[in-house]
C-alpha cells in the first residue's frame, strides 16, 4: 500500500440539507514495471467511481431528473431539494448513461424530420406500440431505410407516409412486413383531395350563388276571388264568396305549357 487520502463525495440531501461524506480511501502501488500508472486508488463498489464528486445514487437521481426535465428545468428542481448543480452537469450525467437495449419493435413507424428545414432531412423510426423513438437515420434515402430494416429482423408492420423512397426501403429491407399508411397522412391526403375537388367546382358554386332570388308574383291569383265580387243570390252578403269555391292561398305560378293547352282547348 502506497498511502491513503480523504475524499468528500456529495450524497443525496436529507431534509433539504446537503450531505457530504468523509471517506478515506487507500492508494496502492502497481508491481508491474510495464504499467504506465504506478499507483491506483481503490473504489467502493456502489458508492464511488473514478474522478467523481458525487455518490452513485446521487448521480442516478440527477440523471433521472435530467431525463425528465432536461437541463435548465432539471437544475431548478435539483436546487429545490438541496442538490445545487448546473444545467451542464445534469446534461453530462445524461450523456454518460449507457444506451438502452431496446427490443426490436413489431410495428415500426417511419417518417422524416428536418435537421435544417427545406434543405437537410433525416429519418426517424418509432416503436408504434410503445410510442417511443427507436433510432434516427442521417438521411431519407431508400437504401438507408432498407439497411436498417434488414439489420432488425422481426418487424411485422411498417407504418409510413406515402413517400416513394420509404415504400421502396420497406419493400427491400422487410419484404414480409405489411405496409400501412399512418392516420395523420390519411386525414391530410383526404383533406387535400377535398380541397382540390372544391377548387375545381368553384365556378359552379359562384354561378349558383349569383342567381337572383325568386320575386313575388304580382299578378292577381286566378283562384282567389276579388274583393268587390258579389256572391250568388241568397248568400246573405253581397261580397261573400261562393260556397262551392273556397278561397285559395296558393300563389299564382308562371303559365306553363299545360296551362296554355288547357286554355286553348276551352
Amino acid at each position: 500500500m502506497h498511502g491513503s487520502y480523504l475524499r468528500f463525495p456529495a450524497d443525496l440531501p436529507v431534509a433539504g440539507r446537503q450531505v457530504m461524506l468523509r471517506l478515506r480511501v487507500r492508494r496502492f502501488t502497481c508491481q508491474d514495471a510495464s504499467c504506465g500508472r504506478r499507483t491506483f486508488v481503490e473504489q467502493v463498489a456502489g458508492l464511488t467511481r473514478r474522478y467523481s464528486q458525487r455518490t452513485e445514487r446521487m448521480r442516478s437521481a440527477l440523471a433521472e431528473v435530467g431525463l425528465s426535465l432536461a437541463g435548465r428545468a432539471g437544475a431548478r428542481l435539483a436546487d429545490v431539494f438541496g442538490a445545487r448543480v448546473s444545467r451542464n452537469t445534469i446534461l453530462r450525467l445524461v450523456h454518460a448513461l449507457p444506451e438502452p437495449q431496446l427490443q426490436v419493435p413489431r410495428v415500426v413507424g417511419v417518417d422524416e424530420y428536418a435537421m435544417r428545414k427545406g434543405r437537410v432531412y433525416g429519418t426517424v423510426l418509432v416503436d408504434v406500440e410503445a410510442r417511443r423513438p427507436v433510432d434516427l437515420l442521417p438521411d431519407r434515402e431508400a437504401g438507408t431505410v432498407a439497411a436498417w430494416l434488414a439489420e432488425h429482423p422481426g418487424i411485422e408492420v411498417v407504418c409510413r407516409d406515402r413517400a416513394p423512397f420509404f415504400a421502396e426501403g420497406a419493400r427491400v429491407g422487410a419484404p414480409t412486413a405489411v405496409q400501412v399508411a399512418d392516420r395523420f397522412h390519411l386525414w391530410r391526403n383526404l383533406g387535400e383531395a377535398a380541397e382540390r375537388c372544391v377548387s375545381r367546382h368553384r365556378p359552379c358554386l359562384r354561378a349558383t350563388s349569383a342567381q337572383p332570388p325568386p320575386s313575388r308574383c304580382r299578378r292577381r291569383c286566378r283562384h282567389r276571388p276579388r274583393a268587390g265580387r258579389r256572391g250568388p243570390p241568397g248568400t246573405g252578403s253581397p261580397t261573400a264568396p261562393a260556397p262551392s269555391t273556397p278561397p285559395s292561398t296558393r300563389c299564382c305560378l308562371p303559365a306553363t305549357a299545360d296551362a296554355r293547352s288547357s286554355d286553348s282547348s276551352a
